[in-house]
């Protein structure tokens, strides 16, 4: 059976106005000003998603696959959504877009405030991938900035170990692209399963 990629969308798409702070909080290394013109712009109503995921992508794992699952997950959820490691570095989403998200709901945003807490983040690379984005929000629990948000994999090292121990899979998959969707939909379904480290 086939997903519904609209249904997937609405449970996982930040509203535009947050997400498009978020990424500009993060380009210009300045979440408070975003922060202030998301609350000008956020006057639309919109749809509170269910598990509103942000997706890191290693391009240079995976073979001649990073740049294009990149695109297509960018065509799924949203170019603010998808960051590429080789332009958006963890520390700085958690610095800077993870803190104007803060920022908005601290200033009585309370789109911003769910999606703060229900967000999820899903890592497209190996095992080494996914150590930097677990350690860099591994730092919110440090700064006592809770909840850390789950994270989830697309395996697309060569080891992808924690991704088979975890259900994950072991390998990118043949089928990419239904697999993309259907790794998605297991980031918004599944229930959180937690990892010492």
């Amino acid at each position: 059976m086939g997903i519904n990629e609209e249904e997937l969308r609405r449970k996982i798409l930040i509203p535009a106005y947050i997400r498009t702070a978020m990424s500009s909080a993060i380009r210009n290394r300045d979440a408070g000003a975003s922060a202030e013109a998301a609350v000008r712009a956020g006057e639309e109503a919109d749809e509170v998603p269910e598990a509103p995921i942000v997706v890191f992508v290693n391009s240079h794992s995976g073979g001649r696959h990073g740049p294009q699952l990149t695109a297509r997950l960018q065509q799924l959820i949203s170019i603010e959504q998808v960051f590429d490691l080789s332009d958006t570095q963890p520390p700085h989403f958690v610095q800077y877009g993870l803190t104007c998200l803060e920022n908005l709901a601290d200033n009585g945003d309370n789109l911003a405030r769910v999606i703060r807490e229900n967000l999820r983040v899903m890592v497209a690379g190996g095992d080494g991938t996914v150590g930097w984005i677990l350690g860099s929000l591994g730092e919110l629990f440090v700064q006592k900035r809770e909840p850390v948000p789950p994270a989830g994999i697309i395996p697309l090292g060569t080891g992808n170990d924690l991704s088979r121990s975890f259900g994950w899979g072991g390998s990118f998959p043949f089928a990419w692209k239904s697999a993309v969707k259907q790794s998605l939909l297991k980031a918004v379904s599944n229930p959180v399963q937690h990892l010492d480290r």
